[in-house]
């Protein structure tokens, strides 16, 4: 039997579900969060750790370690030493599917708020302003073009066509997907640009999609056109996508991510009418830890059994 170490404070409920599926394994976990010191002696000898951070990091690049797998605490993989994990034969999963109930809610809300002016009103409101904004807006029969088709923007394409929306999918496969009326491939994502009443960016970051939204992406989008990132904010030309919301070219930008994270204080983005930002906080929900350790143990009860992890592997050599 092997060592289950479990980075993040889960509660006991949680502990329970994780032994159910690993009978005789030894379990690591706690409802508050390790000290650093007390997290690396217990890694030592730890076959499977859920959870990323500098201390695993440490632990893994020690030539003595026995870690075979990391269930990753979120879905982005770029920051992890994917290089390393390939090299030592760590296979890693992510929590691809925890946000796609969270984050497609954050993706309507920013685009009803452009749609009904909510933003203004809000803003309006703090200054005690009875305004008017003329005419509003409706997301009903618009066009969406969700940018990485995965768990994420199935959900979103999904809730679209209660609003009876158009919608348009991008992803590289360019398979298609429930809820997504035409699935392009990413050679053809300029042809979405040019459709769409609102662009949601729900790509990872990896070589591929590096500034993918650029200037000449912006070029092509409607003036009247909505961008929203929820995905990672270096798949973004910040500064092509400023000037395109500066000079009129886009409608507005309601972002989560950002290339610089924090957001800068004097970053222009803040005093921008035209320009919502949330704080990276899309994916948050009390239901986190429920639904990323279902996503574990689903995959560890494979694993006591001598099988892989069949959910959400990465593949390291590409990122995702």
């Amino acid at each position: 039997m092997g060592k289950i170490v479990v980075v993040n404070p889960i509660k006991e409920k949680h502990m329970r579900q994780i032994r159910e599926q690993a009978p005789g394994w030894d379990v690591v976990a706690s409802e508050e969060r390790f000290e650093k010191g007390q997290l690396r002696a217990h890694l030592d000898g730890a076959e499977i750790v859920v959870g990323w951070n500098m201390t695993v990091e440490e632990a893994v690049s020690d030539p003595a370690s026995r870690v075979r797998w990391i269930q990753h605490w979120g879905a982005g993989v770029e920051h992890l030493p994917l290089a390393l994990l390939k090299e030592r034969g760590i296979r890693l999963t992510n929590a691809t599917g925890v946000h796609a109930d969270p984050i497609s809610e954050t993706i309507f809300g920013l685009m009803l708020a452009f749609a009904r002016d909510l933003h203004k009103a809000i803003r309006s409101q703090t200054e005690r302003s009875w305004g008017s904004y003329g005419e509003l807006g409706e997301i009903h029969g618009k066009t969406i073009g969700i940018l990485g088709v995965g768990a994420i923007g199935e959900e979103t394409a999904r809730i679209a066509k209660a609003f009876q929306m158009r919608v348009l999918g991008v992803r590289r496969s360019g398979l298609p997907a429930a809820g997504v009326d035409r699935m392009y491939g990413m050679d053809s994502l300029h042809d979405v640009l040019r459709e769409s009443d609102f662009v949601v960016n729900c790509l990872p970051h990896t070589p591929e999609t590096d500034h993918l939204l650029d200037r000449a992406a912006f070029a092509v989008m409607k003036p009247t056109a909505y961008y929203i990132n929820i995905g990672r904010g270096k798949t973004t030309d910040t500064a092509a996508l400023l000037e395109a919301l500066t000079d009129g070219k886009l409608a507005g930008a309601g972002l989560d991510v950002f290339e610089e994270e924090p957001l800068p204080a004097d970053h222009p983005f803040w005093g921008m009418d035209n320009v919502i930002v949330t704080p990276h906080n899309a994916g948050s929900t009390y239901r986190y830890t429920d639904r990323i350790i279902d996503i574990f143990t689903a995959n560890l009860a494979q694993y006591a059994q001598g099988l892989g992890p069949a959910i959400n592997e990465v593949e390291l050599s590409l990122g995702y």
